[in-house]
């Protein structure tokens, strides 16, 4: 660890980029290197001052706010890869959102083992953005549809609607088995935790969370079947575990699939998980304009289906 900059307090006055959020998330996003303990213990201490007075970490900015933060160590820049700026495919921009078709295989934010994400990358590349932050998120292997809001006003509203149920998000599946029963609910409830080794799985237990996931066959076949799957709620890995409870694991899932399926697919070239956030439909969070958006197939999806389902729309 080493001293960055001068030993003297930070004055930060908040602007619209900081307006409703925490005081700990702020900082948290402000402080890059901080550690997390160090940015809670000196809240708790009282050496974060909001307006000459002490704020709890839950406190509220606005604008105008004049945040006093003390001296703060902070890691050496060479620990960590700076963010790359990357080339990602753009559905829609506009001065309050944007909204961008994420590949496989790429984390929307660092952590876990992972440096930096699209959002880091985002801001890479775009030095001059004063807001952009993650509306939700996806699955590191899934691929899609991922909103970013530009303002703190959009985020705010668009969190809104998708707690009340307002945003339409419909996903493309390729999976395991021929899939009986027609269009039908989903509605195991879900647990998350944590493994021994630190990794994040979800199961189905009784006490666990309310989630309902609404199913579409779009094509059947005798070992493999394409759904449509619209989320009704917004719960971790929620498709994958639905549909793994339910016999019909999601093809080329590393957590919850066929591990002996998977690796026969690989050779084949079927190298990702065949899961992609396909569709969203939503009133815009400034204007109120319907919004409906939709990323194209991704070529391994393609191809699979090509190769494995009967003719379906497309």
């Amino acid at each position: 660890m080493n001293e960055l900059g001068n030993a003297r307090a930070t004055l930060l006055q908040v602007g619209e980029e900081g307006e409703a959020q925490r005081i700990d998330n702020y900082l948290l996003r402000r402080l890059k290197g901080v550690p997390k303990s160090h940015v809670y213990r000196v809240l708790r201490s009282g050496e974060v001052r909001v307006n000459s007075g002490r704020v709890r970490p839950d406190y509220r900015l606005r604008i105008g706010d004049r945040v006093r933060v003390p001296p703060m160590r902070l890691a050496s820049p060479a620990s960590r890869p700076a963010p790359r700026p990357l080339e990602l495919p753009l559905v829609h921009e506009d001065a309050a959102l944007l909204v961008i078709d994420k590949p496989s295989g790429i984390a929307v934010h660092g952590g876990s083992g992972v440096s930096y994400g699209v959002i880091e990358a985002l801001r890479a590349a775009r030095p001059q953005a004063k807001f952009l932050e993650l509306v939700h998120r996806l699955d590191r292997d899934t691929s899609g549809l991922l909103m970013v809001a530009k303002k703190r006003s959009a985020l705010l509203e668009l969190h809104r609607m998708l707690r009340a149920g307002e945003v339409e998000k419909i996903y493309l599946a390729a999976v395991q088995g021929r899939w009986r029963g027609g269009a039908r609910e989903l509605s195991a409830a879900l647990h998350k935790y944590v493994t021994s080794s630190g990794e994040r799985r979800v199961s189905v237990r009784e006490d666990g969370l309310r989630a309902v996931t609404r199913i579409r066959p779009l094509a059947v076949g005798d070992r493999f079947s394409l759904l449509e799957a619209r989320l009704l709620t917004g719960r971790t890995h929620q498709i994958r575990v639905h549909l793994a409870h339910a016999g019909h694991p999601v093809v080329g899932d590393d957590k919850y699939g066929d591990f002996e399926l998977n690796r026969s697919l690989a050779r084949t070239g079927v190298g990702r998980l065949l899961l992609h956030a396909h569709r969203l439909a939503f009133d815009h969070p400034a204007t109120g304009k319907r919004m409906a958006l939709e990323a194209p197939w991704p070529e391994a999806l393609r191809r699979f289906a090509e190769q494995h389902l009967p003719a379906h729309a497309r």
